[in-house]
């Protein structure tokens, strides 16, 4: 086998979901939106930040990052 230094890139096929959510959240998101914009100087439509902002969050809960670690590595045996 071939030794790369990069590995091999993941699927990317998007997976599409439909959620429902409070008119609350919707107003915030708008807002991001708004503020992003004034922040980057280009409009994105919410339903393009939403996977952004998931990723984010998820990237950045130290909680889950290591729980899931501990899962995969669980998995492997």
């Amino acid at each position: 086998m071939i030794d790369l230094k990069l590995p091999k890139i993941p699927d990317r096929t998007p997976i599409k979901i439909t959620v429902s959510i409070m008119p609350g959240l919707h107003d915030a998101l708008r807002d991001y939106a708004s503020l992003y914009e004034k922040a980057y100087g280009r409009e994105e439509p919410v339903t393009e930040l939403i996977p952004a902002i998931l990723a984010a969050f998820l990237e950045n809960d130290r909680a889950f990052v290591r729980a899931r670690d501990t899962q995969k590595r669980e998995s492997r045996g």
